[in-house]
């Protein structure tokens, strides 16, 4: 039995017996310099359990596989509950305090900096040991936040929440991804990470569209949304916190050579770096490309709304897939290539734009599957890479100077993505290329091996 396959028995074993931290510390023990080896050498490591397995349960296992059946519940409720948030909270701000489109919007943006403040604190945090405790804070802030839009009565109660809000869910990334790599490892690790986003994509489509069907009720309804959502975070932290999982102390880890754990940490802040044009892939779908099917195309907004659902449906279906497939290649080169593939994306964004009406559109839906497939081994390989390289001790700021260039980029991005489209296509979709070019050619030069 290989060691990522004793380690993947006992981590399942511990979930159904509740097992206690020393248990799971102790599991952990028992892989960690193997795996950071094999991480720093970039040698490529054994497969999970399940990634030779395929069938209906694959994903309950890994999902399973960190935490047990109490944190998968709660991974489930902060999917909901994020797709929820995200469509009624501006509806919110405007149909229920009768705030202005422009002051609710300014309000939604200052939680979303307050967030990105935060990340480094809780980075740090993170790295004094703690794991589920950040974990469940992330939630209890988000359930605070929504629960302080049901006593706000104006512009600075919405305010106070937006931030709790945007706090708790910038956040929560880093969080979910030290509580996975505390209580799994090598491509195990990368396997159940995969099984969280499928997990979280699935939930955020689902929340939306049951926030879509209940703000059709007005504000009472909303209220009521917003109630719930307070409620079922609240749930879900207390789902957290009960696992009681710390990382356990190893003296070893620090003992290290100190220049090589700054080498490292050196090699994750310039892969960051390189992360940002990455990043703005998170709005193409949302921002870029509706603009350009309805302002250029003249296109039906049928089209985007099509589209994103598409986009939807793909990452949930092959994003574990993929990353059981390519378990045997090493994480930089997959990032890189991700890098790759959403360039070509947005050069047949550019070259289906010139066919313009349905012809353009329908081209644009056909590019979409390829800038799909690019976020996909994007997402899929980044986290992992950065948890596979990191110091253990150093984890958590790791992981926040990675999650903060994702907010850093997805934060710039609509009104970069606006600016370039308003000077014309021509402009926006090679300048996009090029950039996220140079982000895999950085990627494989300066990145971690791993």
């Amino acid at each position: 039995m290989s060691l990522i396959q004793e380690k993947s028995v006992h981590d399942h074993a511990a979930a159904r017996d509740h097992t206690t931290v020393h248990d799971h510390a102790a599991a952990r023990d028992h892989t960690t310099v193997h795996d950071h080896a094999a991480a720093r050498d970039g040698r490529p490591q054994a497969p999970p359990i399940g990634a030779s397995r395929r069938g209906p349960f694959t994903l309950l296992r890994l999902l399973t596989a960190a935490g047990g059946p109490r944190y998968a519940a709660a991974l489930v409720v902060d999917a909901v509950g994020s797709g929820l948030l995200r469509p009624f909270l501006l509806l919110y701000g405007i149909g229920v305090l009768h705030l202005g489109a422009a002051a609710a919007g300014l309000a939604m943006s200052a939680g979303m900096v307050a967030g990105l403040l935060v990340m480094p604190l809780t980075g740090r945090w993170i790295d004094r040991g703690a794991r589920t405790l950040p974990a469940a804070a992330t939630l209890a802030v988000r359930a605070a936040g929504a629960l302080a839009l049901l006593v706000a009565d104006g512009l600075p109660g919405f305010v106070a929440a937006s931030v709790l809000i945007g706090v708790g869910s910038q956040s929560w990334p880093t969080t979910h991804a030290a509580v996975v790599s505390t209580l799994t490892e090598g491509r195990l690790r990368d396997a159940a990470l995969a099984a969280g986003r499928s997990l979280r994509n699935a939930g955020l489509g689902a929340g939306a569209l049951l926030a879509t069907l209940v703000v059709t009720g007005g504000a009472g309804a909303i209220r009521v949304l917003a109630g719930a959502t307070g409620a079922a975070c609240l749930a879900a932290a207390a789902l957290v916190l009960s696992l009681r999982v710390r990382a356990p102390h190893r003296a070893a880890d620090r003992a290290v050579d100190v220049r090589e754990q700054g080498e490292s940490l050196r090699r994750i802040s310039l892969l960051s770096l390189a992360n940002l044009p990455y990043a703005f892939c998170f709005d193409v779908l949302e921002v870029a490309l509706p603009a350009l099917l309805v302002l250029h195309l003249h296109a039906s907004p049928a089209w985007s709304s099509g589209v994103f659902v598409g986009n939807t449906v793909l990452v949930v279906a092959l994003q574990l897939v993929l990353v059981l497939r390519l378990a045997d290649r090493s994480r930089r080169a997959v990032l890189a290539a991700s890098g790759v593939t959403l360039a070509l994306a947005y050069l047949g964004y550019w070259a289906v734009g010139s066919l313009g009406g349905t012809a353009g559109a329908a081209g644009a839906a056909a590019v979409s599957v390829v800038f799909t497939l690019g976020e996909i081994l994007y997402t899929g390989a980044g986290t992992a890479l950065v948890t596979a390289a990191a110091p253990p001790h150093l984890l958590g700021r790791a992981l926040a100077r990675w999650e903060l260039s994702s907010g850093v980029g997805r934060a710039a991005a609509p009104a970069t993505l606006m600016a370039l489209l308003a000077a014309g296509p021509g402009v926006l979709w090679p300048v996009l290329a090029g950039a996220t070019l140079l982000g895999a050619l950085a990627v494989l030069r300066l990145a971690p091996r791993a």
